[in-house]
């Protein structure tokens, strides 16, 4: 008779295995948890605080009677609607389950393990948390003391790494600089010919048009949007991308066919449609951000120039900014910071409602007082 087996833990792959535990945010959720309350004044994530669109929000419950029913799982409808809006034919569209689902598509289709990537040290840490997972190599380079992205230092960075990818948020997350439409040309022909610039343009509805960079056909390009942040719909996580044919083909190759459901699908076709209402939210943002400096310069801080939904403020230091984000935890006030230097000394605060500003303002008083 065979004795017991004994039985041992299953191997995990050795790229995975070889990842430190890695979480790129905190939700407010838990952090609400932990602080003992139920809700928490929300301007840590850069979330709308004015809602999604009407007409998004009734395709959206109209939709709802038939979550019984899979989405079109290739957007035909929306891919249509994105490709009349921004001039370029469907086959170029890729949607897909928010930003970060369109960059671990990136990631996989281009970098091979042990493949380079550059991006700014401290830029939005998705894309860093794919590059690692699927064993990619990352490189980066400081942001510049003002809080702009080094351009000139992530090209020469990539030429001298051979990298497969370059990351650029435009505008960028968490600084809220913006690199000019010339900027980008610039810096996409000092790149090695044969390297992929993903341009994160989630907050590029905050910018005119006329500013960002030029629609190309350069198939070294991929161009990412979100309806995340002016349209309102940041859990609906629906995101979509533009680039060559081939990039959107290979990204049909290993894409989940039906991540992205019905009712996302529905609100932002319809939001697509709410133009009033996105222009309206982006100037509220604009009158927004303003009175945020006037905040920041009657207590004394600076902050960063911004062409996004927040505003940095500089504490002068990263203990300080620690200290305030958790006081103005302790306040019911969500808001997060900078990881990497030299913007690790400023505190980044999402745009509100007016009643929302008003009571950030308030809260920051008390905060800075303790």
């Amino acid at each position: 008779m065979n004795g017991p087996v004994t039985l041992g833990p299953v191997r995990l792959a050795p790229v995975v295995a070889a990842l430190p535990p890695s979480r790129p945010f905190i939700a407010p959720e838990e952090l609400a948890r932990r602080s003992g309350r139920s809700e928490l004044l929300r301007l840590g994530a850069n979330e709308s605080s004015f809602g999604p669109p009407p007409r998004a929000l009734l395709a959206m419950r109209t939709e709802l009677e038939r979550t019984n029913r899979y989405g079109d799982p290739e957007a035909f409808e929306l891919r249509a609607a994105l490709s009349a809006r921004y001039g370029c034919a469907p086959d170029r569209i890729t949607v897909a389950a928010g930003i970060d689902d369109l960059l671990g598509l990136a990631v996989r289709a281009y970098l091979a393990p042990g493949d380079v990537s550059v991006m700014t040290a401290g830029s939005y840490p998705t894309y860093a948390y794919h590059v690692n997972g699927y064993g990619g190599r990352l490189e980066t380079v400081p942001y510049e003391n003002d809080g702009s992205v080094a351009l000139d230092k992530l090209a020469a960075r990539a030429r001298e790494t051979g990298a497969r990818i370059v990351y650029l948020a435009n505008p960028d997350n968490p600084s809220g600089a913006f690199a000019s439409r010339a900027a980008v040309a610039a810096f996409l022909a000092a790149l090695p010919p044969d390297v992929l610039l993903i341009l994160d343009e989630a907050y590029g509805d905050f910018v005119a048009p006329d500013e960002l960079p030029e629609a190309t056909d350069d198939p070294r390009v991929v161009r990412m949007r979100t309806f995340s942040k002016a349209y309102g719909l940041a859990g609906a996580r629906i995101a979509f991308s533009i680039a060559a044919p081939e990039t959107a083909r290979a990204f049909q190759k290993i894409r989940l066919q039906f991540g992205v459901s019905r009712t996302s699908q529905a609100g932002a076709l319809a939001a697509l449609a709410e133009t009033a209402f996105v222009d309206g939210v982006v100037a509220e943002v604009g009158r927004g951000r303003a009175d945020y400096r006037a905040l920041a310069q009657r207590l004394g801080l600076a902050t960063l120039p911004s062409r996004t939904n927040f505003v940095c403020f500089d504490l002068g230091s990263r203990e300080r900014a620690e200290a305030l984000v958790e006081t103005l935890l302790g306040l019911g006030v969500f808001v997060r910071k900078p990881s990497a230097p030299p913007l690790d000394g400023f505190v980044r605060v999402t745009v509100g409602t007016a009643p929302e500003r008003e009571r950030f303002g308030a809260a920051l008083v008390r905060a800075l007082a303790a």
